[in-house]
């Protein structure tokens, strides 16, 4: 296998391409002070990992704004505090504040040269178009939770990315999935027989920061440390 055999790129937006865990822990800086929190960055990214993940999977049709809201009120409880819904509201609009990692724009540009790009995100469709702006390039095709009604790790997910890539003529063995996160992208890439990539964001850190721990036998084709790492593979290819 090699890279030179892909078509599409297909990419996890948040944590690979958005460094969502430094945007997660400046959002929640006004409720970790309210609440005196006094654990690390990586102990208060578990607890939003948990929350997260446990409402994705009680409430897949929720809009990730909405649900975002909703897990900083799990943990403004958890942290021993009242909730504040003004301050839920301004967490769950936050995603557009989220920055994009250095590396991303140039490496999706040289990419684009390369290949069709996609999105399979665990986003609305607001969230992704404010993510959007900072991110450089036009994809070919989005596909968000909003519009498939339920989140990743849900195999659904990538059967539906999957299924609109066929109308367009693309076969699975055309379609490499880059992603961060072991728990909600490979796996179920696994899953359904897909490729991957894993762009290890979080290399020589331990713990798995704003993603819930990945399932036991987890496994990828390809391993970068960066997204610029795997655009410089690609160019010498």
């Amino acid at each position: 296998m090699k890279l030179a055999d892909f078509k599409v790129l297909s990419f996890d937006c948040y944590g690979t391409l958005i460094d969502w865990e430094s945007g997660i822990l400046a959002a929640l800086q006004p409720l970790i002070h309210r609440a005196g929190v006094a654990v690390g960055d990586e102990a208060v990214l578990a607890q939003f990992a948990a929350c997260e993940s446990e409402q994705q999977a009680a409430t897949p049709e929720m809009r990730y704004a909405t649900l975002l809201a909703v897990v900083h009120g799990r943990l403004a409880h958890a942290w021993g505090v009242a909730e504040d819904a003004a301050e839920n509201e301004r967490f769950g609009g936050s995603i557009g504040d989220w920055p994009a990692f250095p590396d991303t724009v140039d490496a999706l540009r040289a990419l684009r040269q390369r290949y069709r790009l996609v999105i399979l995100s665990n986003v609305d469709r607001d969230g992704f178009s404010a993510s959007n702006q900072r991110l450089g390039v036009s994809f070919d095709a989005i596909y968000t939770a909003q519009d498939i009604g339920s989140y990743k790790p849900d195999p659904r997910n990538f059967t539906y990315m999957m299924e609109r890539l066929a109308e367009d003529g693309y076969r699975k063995s055309d379609v490499l999935h880059v992603a961060q996160s072991l728990f909600h992208d490979h796996a179920p890439a696994n899953a359904i027989g897909l490729a991957s990539a894993w762009i290890d964001r979080r290399h020589g850190t331990e713990g798995w920061g704003a993603t819930a721990p990945p399932p036991a036998g987890v496994r990828y084709d390809f391993r970068f440390e960066s997204l610029a790492e795997l655009a410089e593979t690609v160019a010498r290819s």
